[in-house]
């Protein structure tokens, strides 16, 4: 099994009485959405959040909250030295 789909799963009746709402967006889940097992802005171990509020960062290997990622890569990219010459 490929790493991108081991942190992958649907919403059963297990998790929609753990887990209740989304700790990316807030959303309650609802039974047969898809979630996946990620890290975020949030403190604590990783979640599961909404598929769609998440983007796989192959570097991790695992999935990452998207508003997270976004920054980290903004960061990053502001961090990074220009490659013009003067």
């Amino acid at each position: 099994m490929d790493p991108e789909h081991r942190f992958k799963t649907i919403i059963d009746r297990e998790k929609l009485m753990t887990l209740i709402t989304c700790a990316a967006c807030g959303r309650h889940f609802n039974l047969g959405e898809p979630v996946v097992l990620a890290c975020g802005a949030w403190e604590g171990p990783p979640t599961w959040i909404h598929e769609e509020e998440a983007v796989f960062d192959p570097n991790i290997p695992g999935y990452v909250e998207l508003s997270c990622y976004r920054r980290a890569r903004t960061t990053n990219s502001e961090a990074k030295p220009s490659k013009e010459v003067p």
